[in-house]
């Protein structure tokens, strides 16, 4: 009886034995973690865009004030404030009625001087023939030829006075310099104006094309110069877009025209001056915008996706690579910009490089890795005949790569 129950104590142990040698065994399978895989791409230097963002302010086209160049009292007005003119239309009428005098009188004078003019080249020509057969002094036909070019001479005056009459009184209708959109009249019907007054009658502008005028500062145009001239970036294109004050962008493309020769003293900048078609009037002159345009180009820089660059608690930028015996490396990188969906990689990268962009998290330096190029798609690896999950209810396992 004794040896009975030691018999069945010791069967009872080794199955003890067994279940935990089982389970054991189970567990540091469980422990064990595949190495994990990741998705890489290889990158290599390419010639990017260096976008540049700019304050600047509408300026209109053409500017012109519009002026008397006469005195006297404005008799009509022509146009419709805030319209559109065209050059040489009439705006102002000043009262001609002096100025059409002055006319008359220049007139009067001429035909008196023509007359007097042709009285004494007739006396001369009478004195000709008589001086030389010395019926009349010859000091007598001198004074008479002197006296006929005078009266030329009179009437030379008096034509050039009549000139000047008809430019005034042509200047009775004041016209408009230039076409555009014309402000406000400054002054009404019967105010008296005179050619040396401040202020002008009013004011046209030529919106269409318009200018922006940008500022940028004198150090960065000085380093993007010895940037051009070193080989570090190459010139980039004039084509500007503009971001208006309610955030939204303007549909039409402007063009870069030139740069100011000087620096302004007392702001340190330099003015950029671009030109954009206006055909609906949508940029008035004084608004203020964000020029956008790509003033030059790095054909050093590396473009990687936005998902690559990681930042650490001091903002500094890294990338996780590929390195020797697939393990992970961790390389800080200047990355200040980015370009459509992607950072530029400015430095801390090298041609053939392999940049980790999938399976990012949970990643450590030195750790080991399965590389798959990227976005390499993921397929289904049935168990084998025998085997049997963990949970007892899952028919195969998932594997990516291939």
């Amino acid at each position: 009886m004794h040896h009975a129950r030691l018999t069945l104590s010791t069967a009872l142990l080794c199955l003890s034995v067994a279940a935990l040698s089982a389970c054991s065994g189970k567990s540091g399978d469980a422990k064990k973690k595949p190495t994990p895989q990741v998705g890489f791409v290889v990158v290599q230097p390419s010639a990017v865009p260096v976008q540049t963002s700019l304050p600047g302010r509408i300026v209109a086209y053409e500017t012109s004030e519009v002026r008397p160049q006469i005195s006297g009292v404005i008799h009509k007005r022509f146009f419709t404030e805030g319209g559109t003119v065209r050059a040489g239309q009439p705006l102002f009428q000043i009262d001609p009625s002096l100025y059409q005098a002055s006319v008359n009188q220049a007139n009067a004078n001429l035909a008196s001087a023509r007359a007097n003019a042709e009285a004494a080249a007739a006396k001369a020509d009478r004195y000709k023939p008589l001086a030389k057969i010395e019926a009349v002094a010859q000091q007598d036909y001198t004074d008479a030829l002197a006296l006929a070019r005078q009266a030329r001479a009179s009437v030379a005056q008096n034509s050039a006075a009549l000139d000047t009459a008809r430019i005034n009184m042509r200047f009775t209708t004041v016209p408009a310099p230039i076409s555009g959109k014309i402000g406000r009249s400054l002054f009404t019907v019967g105010a008296l104006v005179s050619a040396s007054q401040a202020d002008p009658l009013a004011v046209i502008q030529r919106l269409d094309p318009i200018y922006v005028d940008m500022q940028q500062s004198s150090s960065e145009l000085l380093a993007l110069r010895r940037a051009l001239s070193t080989g570090g970036a190459q010139k980039g294109s004039t084509a500007v877009r503009l971001q208006l004050e309610d955030g939204s962008t303007y549909p039409l493309v402007g063009t870069v025209q030139f740069s100011e020769v000087t620096v302004n003293a007392s702001t340190g900048t330099v003015t950029l001056r671009a030109s954009f078609p206006n055909p609906d009037g949508v940029l008035l002159p004084g608004m203020f915008v964000q020029a956008r345009f790509e003033q030059s180009i790095d054909p050093h820089a590396f473009l990687v996706p936005q998902g690559a660059v990681q930042r650490d608690l001091g903002g500094e930028a890294f990338i996780l690579l590929i390195g020797p015996d697939n393990k992970v490396v961790r390389r800080n990188v200047a990355a200040d910009r980015t370009y459509g969906t992607s950072w530029v990689v400015t430095d801390g990268l090298k041609p053939g490089d392999k940049v980790i962009t999938q399976g990012i998290n949970g990643l450590r330096p030195d750790a080991e890795v399965r590389p798959v190029p990227a976005n390499t798609p993921e397929r289904l690896v049935p168990h084998k005949a025998g085997e049997s999950g963990g949970s007892g209810g899952n028919s195969g396992s998932r594997k990516q790569g291939g």
